[in-house]
């Protein structure tokens, strides 16, 4: 039962969704959705809460946190601002800032080179870095009382440095000490219309790689020795699931016609994830390994990196003003 939900996606929603279509109920897993009307926004909580929940959902106990804002790959540039707000208080959820000198390393997971996995590193670009102005002239030196103390780092990807990612954090962290870590990746989707407009934060860390079947060492408390958060944003889909896609609109296509209701009968036949297998068998060997993304995603990796950048921004210089009951939380 477990084996056969094997399509490939790194958000917590798209797992849980994918049970609940074939009426498969996950022991362990909860799942709580907010929707704001006015500004079009829709958070779903996904907690997986046992071992039980981790292992069918293939992913660890924690908590999963999906922002969708469909207007989040227009230019816009108040809505954009909503969505650091919004973001903002979310990640205040996950953060337990106890001391004075509480310190964050942020890392921009990705390669540079590619655009679609690059926003890890445009996001580090975009962030006010404090810790070494903090530790040389103290926190009234950026204007602000509540600074937390920010560093930054872009490890590249194993193919320019020879290591796992989670050598180099582990090695920054034992040198630097930081409370807390948020890790920063484009991830891949199982929905088309999810990307590029998802936001996803988690308490559990992150594969690099794992959306791609590019699995590398994780980065998690266990791995690194401190708290990991992870934000991620859909970017790229998999031809299969593109080719899927076409295939539910063409069954439904088919159960309309009166001559061809039979060949739409029995595709609908299949769970969601048997058609899935089946579309890779149809397009292997040439496409299996095929990764799409919108032909805009230049300009949407950078707009949408300044609005995760503007959030941290936000929640770690003091100026964080927003109003607990207008948030979704």
């Amino acid at each position: 039962m477990i084996e056969k939900y094997s399509i490939r996606t790194d958000l917590a929603l798209e797992d849980k969704e994918r049970f609940e279509s074939d009426h498969v109920e996950v022991q362990g897993v909860s799942l709580e959705e907010k929707y704001d009307e006015e500004r079009e926004i829709k958070v779903t909580t996904v907690k997986i809460e046992t071992e039980n929940g981790a292992k069918i959902m293939k992913k660890p106990v924690g908590t999963y946190i999906t922002m969708e804002a469909p207007n989040m790959a227009v230019p816009d540039e108040d809505y954009h601002e909503e969505i650091s707000k919004e973001l903002a208080m979310f990640l205040e959820r996950f953060i337990k800032a106890d001391k004075e000198d509480y310190s964050v390393l942020v890392v921009g997971l990705g390669n540079r080179k590619v655009t679609p996995d690059a926003l890890g590193p445009y996001v580090v670009d975009n962030l006010n870095i404090t810790r070494h102005i903090v530790k040389e002239y103290g926190k009234y030196a950026m204007g602000e009382e509540n600074v937390r103390l920010i560093s930054a780092i872009v490890p590249g990807v194993m193919a320019q440095t020879g290591m796992e990612t989670v050598e180099i954090v582990k090695g920054i962290v034992r040198e630097t000490k930081p409370d807390l870590m948020i890790a920063v990746d484009a991830l891949a989707a199982r929905s088309s219309k999810r990307l590029n407009r998802t936001i996803q934060i988690s308490d559990t860390g992150i594969n690099p790689g794992s959306g791609v079947g590019n699995h590398r060492n994780a980065i998690t408390e266990e791995t690194v020795g401190i708290p990991v958060i992870a934000i991620g944003v859909p970017t790229v889909v998999d031809a299969a699931t593109i080719v899927n896609d076409t295939m539910e609109n063409l069954i439904a296509a088919l159960e309309s016609s009166e001559t061809l209701r039979g060949v739409g009968v029995v595709m609908q036949g299949y769970n969601a994830a048997e058609k899935y297998e089946l579309v890779k068998e149809l397009i292997s060997p040439h496409l299996n390994g095929l990764f799409v993304t919108p032909k805009d995603i230049d300009e949407t990796v950078k707009r949408i990196s300044y609005t995760i950048s503007e959030a941290l921004n936000m929640l770690f210089l003091g100026g964080h003003a927003h109003n607990q009951e207008e948030s979704l939380i």
